[in-house]
């Protein structure tokens, strides 16, 4: 009964995402399934879609420069998944002929591939039976079954035993309860404020029924502050960088007191329309005096002393981002794009 309730909640709700429904190749989910980490769903789509149609496999991908790879990840957040999975594209490429591997142990032996995206990989593109759990996965069923809120962190033992225990025997049931069970956690039974007047199983839910107890006294997920932080100063030279492959250094250098400069905020989604629809089109066909795709284009140090006032901050940033392999530092100081 909650199998049919679920599942015919999911062909009235399922958004209609471009990596669903059978429509990509193996390598298109896995795509999907390490930019959707921590990322809103909303923000993917279309950077998904420009990237498939760059790299539409593992062999693309690997053949590109790590400069283009970083700005076309853009501000997806996150830059060093987008080196991670260029460095799983090469072993796909060279290893396995360019095609997934499909079994669990070769999918998480390949460079940031974890227990997630393996699993979701062999669930959704392979239509094995196995437990996708994520943690809209593993707040459905905590709640439904044990009447008990779930609060995040790693996988516990008794969360993958119940996932184990309730999954169907079916190969093709599994794929799709997979996947309601992901979109129920994301769109209904969600962290804070659950829709339980649009949940398909309110009535079988012990948490519902036990008065949604101990729910929002801890977050599924730490709250993070971003103003401020490291992580924002690192996206903000990040973004300078990109920057240079649609603005020349001049605009990017004009800053102001605000978190992005003018020329990012000018272009605040040109990473999705075209810098990657400039790798599309080939180098050549850039403006004259810009570079696609940020190769060989550096920010000098006056530059990139302007993006950010605390200079000790600055450059700690500056040096970790080097060390993640994101930035090329040269001996005047100047940044630039890994070639």
């Amino acid at each position: 009964m909650m199998k049919q309730e679920l599942f015919s909640w999911w062909d009235e709700n399922a958004r209609d995402l471009p990596w669903r429904f059978g429509r990509t190749t193996p390598w298109g989910i896995l795509i999907s399934e390490v930019m959707s980490q921590q990322t809103q769903m909303s923000r993917v789509v279309q950077y998904w879609n420009n990237w498939m149609d760059v790299w539409p496999d593992a062999a693309s991908l690997a053949k590109a420069s790590t400069a283009e790879v970083i700005t076309a990840w853009g501000r997806l957040g996150y830059p060093r998944r987008a080196l991670r999975l260029q460095e799983c594209a090469k072993v796909v490429a060279e290893q396995y002929h360019n095609q997934l591997p499909k079994t669990y142990d070769e999918l998480t032996a390949l460079p940031g591939i974890g227990d997630y995206t393996a699993s979701a990989v062999m669930s959704f593109a392979f239509g094995e039976r196995i437990a996708v759990l994520d943690t809209n996965v593993r707040r459905v069923l905590w709640r439904t079954f044990k009447g008990e809120e779930s609060f995040g962190g790693a996988t516990k033992p008794e969360e993958r035993k119940l996932a184990n225990a309730v999954l169907p025997r079916n190969p093709e049931e599994s794929v799709i309860w997979n996947e309601a069970l992901i979109e129920l956690g994301a769109l209904v039974c969600t962290a804070k404020n659950p829709k339980i007047d649009e949940d398909p199983w309110a009535s079988h839910s012990r948490f519902y029924a036990a008065g949604c107890p101990h729910m929002g006294e801890r977050r599924t997920r730490p709250c993070q502050s971003f103003k401020g932080t490291n992580r924002q100063v690192r996206g903000i030279v990040l973004n300078a960088l990109r920057a240079l492959a649609v603005s020349s250094p001049e605009e990017v250098s004009s800053g102001n007191d605000s978190d992005i400069a003018p020329t990012q905020k000018k272009n605040a989604d040109y990473d999705v329309v075209e810098a990657v629809s400039t790798v599309k089109q080939g180098k050549n066909s850039r403006p004259a005096g810009k570079n696609a795709t940020g190769e060989g284009v550096s920010l000098s140090r006056a530059a990139v002393e302007k993006l950010w006032d605390d200079q000790i901050q600055l450059d700690a940033c500056i040096a970790s981002l080097d060390e993640d392999g994101l930035i090329e530092i040269s001996p005047d100081g100047s940044l630039s794009l890994p070639r």
